[in-house]
């Protein structure tokens, strides 16, 4: 059996594994023949027990488990697109663009929204305003794709844009509540909690079409591995492949940021682990365990933000850079031994 094959099916395990860990334990303890039971739909002790489970543990630990293996997978194109091992989701500006959206709202709007037609507020006006900022900023940079014909260009266009977005946001801050602030603050920690029974549905279709995009980008991403001239040469369209790229992690990046908040690192360390493990670079290999292995660190670190007996959740940005952090840290002493 292949060495690939052994850490899929090690990947695939370890997800079932702690995706149960993510049902049966949590912040409530309930005992585990309960949360057996309420799975396989029969009546629970408790009701608040059968609420925890089905509506706060189940979508959680699916939101999860897509955000993992979306960000992930965004991280391990950006870094092969852009030969760039720091890379990941925030680097082109769309997590700066969704969280400019959700700024406004909250920083300068009061959190709500108010029309002839309509009134938005809460949650509902958080995803639909970062959303917005988010496919704003794709937008501009499906454009400037066509006129910057170099992907050094283009990775240096969405830097400024994080930098402007940046600055707007702090430029709210400052003007705003303190209420305000600590709305925004709460919600810039990220949580996978944010998503509904209700919700799933479509928060995960688009999901699954993002990840099953990245999954016909292979054979192109393995292409440009040897240079662009020689990608070229091989046949693949550059200019339509750099639109499918940004079209992919553009919407894994969106609806991640828009129903869980900015998540830090999970997007720059997955692919480096991955790589660690398999000891290549072919992307037939590595986009199926990346995204895997996205989905269990990221269930790991949900079952962390929920330890059993704490009297509530953990930020998720609180938890995320305990792994990102020093994979960062190797990556940058592995670069160095190398210029040695």
């Amino acid at each position: 059996m292949k060495k690939e094959t052994i850490y899929c099916i090690l990947c695939t395990l370890g997800l079932g594994a702690l995706f149960l860990a993510n049902l049966f334990w949590g912040a409530v303890r309930i005992p585990a023949n309960e949360v057996w039971h309420i799975l396989c739909g029969e009546a629970a002790g408790k009701a608040s027990w059968e609420y925890i489970i089905l509506n706060n543990r189940l979508p959680q630990a699916c939101t999860a488990l897509l955000c993992g293996s979306a960000l992930s997978v965004s991280g391990l194109i950006l870094q092969t697109c852009f030969k760039n091992p720091l890379a990941d989701p925030s680097i082109l500006g769309i997590n700066s663009g969704a969280s400019m959206g959700v700024a406004l709202v909250i920083l300068f709007m009061g959190g709500s929204l108010t029309t002839d037609l309509i009134t938005l507020n809460g949650f509902l006006l958080t995803v639909a305003a970062a959303l917005t900022g988010a496919m704003l900023i794709i937008a501009l940079l499906f454009f400037l794709s066509n006129v910057l014909h170099n992907n050094m260009m283009l990775l240096i266009t969405g830097i400024m844009i994080s930098y402007l977005t940046s600055s707007t946001i702090s430029l709210l801050n400052y003007q705003a509540s303190a209420d305000g602030v600590f709305s925004y603050m709460v919600w810039g920690l990220g949580s996978f909690g944010n998503v509904s029974l209700g919700q799933l549905p479509v928060f995960g279709t688009l999901l699954l079409i993002g990840l099953a995009g990245a999954l016909l980008l292979i054979k192109p991403l393995n292409a440009l591995l040897l240079g662009e001239r020689y990608a070229e040469n091989l046949g693949i369209p550059i200019k339509r492949t750099r639109n499918l790229l940004l079209w992919v992690t553009g919407l894994l990046t969106a609806v991640t940021t828009a129903f869980c908040g900015p998540i830090s690192f999970l997007g720059l360390a997955v692919p480096h682990l991955a790589r660690i493990l398999l000891h290549t670079s072919m992307h037939q290999y590595l986009v199926p365990v990346t995204i895997l292995l996205g989905g269990v660190l990221s269930l790991l670190c949900n079952l962390l933000c929920n330890l059993p007996g704490s009297s509530g959740s953990l930020p998720l940005n609180v938890v995320t850079p305990l792994i990102g952090a020093p994979t960062v840290i190797y990556i940058i002493l592995k670069q160095r031994n190398r210029n040695l």
